[in-house]
């Protein structure tokens, strides 16, 4: 039996290679793990859709678990297609009709869609370039792959549900990153809001079961999620700070103040003219990034679960422990207060 992984160094794919390798016998399944720049021999290195195959992946592939991509939320439409979707198109030109395609997408792919929000009206109603290629390629892989497909649709990752280790800080540790700096003035969104979060080793759990299971007989899609469990807006933040103050506090530091909450409709009718008027580029700048979480924090409804993530406040507890482990100088760090540009000149 022959496993391929993409996206082997990545957030996902770095954890899905320990619990394959813990679960593949000496003598079982050949894992070949592929990335974009190979740290060591053991990894081949292929730039998917930017080069051709390279010769040692040639031969017939039992699973090939697709994990590569890129995942910036700013990405253009062209820029999308390129990073996810000819990459997809090259992987399934490994694949014949006895190989189970296990893909990694996004459970943002299903919900409420929005042309309104963000760039919603030039990605048709997604949220951005990364959620709509990610919708793009579930299409392709249904119509183009012709073996077993299962489809994996994870929420927004954090760290390992005991100790919170992590390949790399992206994504939602931005907001920590802001709280720390003072960048998070306020929080956009809805209070009430679901706030879908999901451990990496679970996110890896559910893709492993995938590719060392039977191959489905019909195209499978398994959804990690809280659903009805999920935090509300107002319980992650909660939590993150109360975590973050824990941390501080031990060391001798003032805690942070939670930023007040501000809904998008009246952030969008009554805040951000004034804020584009008196921040700075900078400040309007951060504003802007953090802004890019509000619809993944204020869904109205909570997605339904394949895979329910329990008690997903101490997965968050637990992720802002080992942050803070790994980057003191930023924990510790004393929050700047805003200057309005109006106040420095006066």
């Amino acid at each position: 039996m022959r496993v391929l992984l993409t996206g082997a160094t990545g957030v996902v794919g770095t954890e899905l290679v320990r619990q394959l390798r813990g679960a593949l016998p000496p003598s079982g399944p050949t894992l070949v793990r592929v990335a974009r720049r190979a740290e060591d021999e053991t990894l081949v290195r292929w730039r998917i859709g930017a080069e051709p195959a390279p010769q040692a992946l040639s031969g017939h592939w039992d699973v090939i678990v697709h994990a590569a991509a890129t995942t910036r939320w700013t990405l253009g439409l062209d820029e999308a297609v390129a990073a996810n979707v000819e990459p997809l198109r090259a992987v399934l030109a490994l694949a014949d009709r006895d190989t189970h395609l296990v893909q990694v997408s996004t459970a943002y792919v299903g919900g409420v869609r929005n042309p309104e929000d963000l760039r919603g009206a030039e990605f048709e109603g997604y949220r951005n370039g990364y959620e709509w290629s990610k919708a793009r390629c579930e299409e392709v892989a249904r119509a183009e792959h012709p073996g077993p497909l299962t489809l994996v649709r994870p929420p927004l990752v954090v760290g390992r549900r005991g100790d919170g280790e992590i390949a790399r800080f992206s994504g939602p540790y931005t907001l920590l990153h802001a709280l720390v700096s003072g960048l998070a003035a306020v929080v956009v969104g809805d209070p009430a809001g679901y706030a879908e979060i999901s451990p990496v080793d679970e996110v890896a759990a559910v893709i492993a079961a995938a590719a060392l299971g039977a191959p489905p007989p019909r195209p499978r899609t398994e959804v990690i999620a809280g659903g009805r469990g999920a935090l509300t807006l107002t319980a992650l933040l909660d939590v993150i700070c109360e975590t973050l103050n824990e941390c501080r506090t031990a060391q001798g530091v003032a805690p942070v103040e939670r930023p007040p909450l501000v809904s998008g409709d009246s952030w969008d009718r009554f805040f951000r003219p004034l804020a584009d008027q008196f921040l700075s580029p900078f400040q309007s700048q951060a504003v802007q990034l953090l802004a890019m979480f509000q619809s993944y924090t204020s869904m109205s409804e909570p997605f339904e679960p394949t895979w329910t993530v329990v008690d997903p406040a101490a997965v968050m507890a637990a992720s802002v422990r080992h942050w803070a482990a790994r980057k003191p100088r930023l924990a510790l760090a004393r929050p700047e207060p805003w200057t309005l540009l109006a106040a420095a000149a006066g």
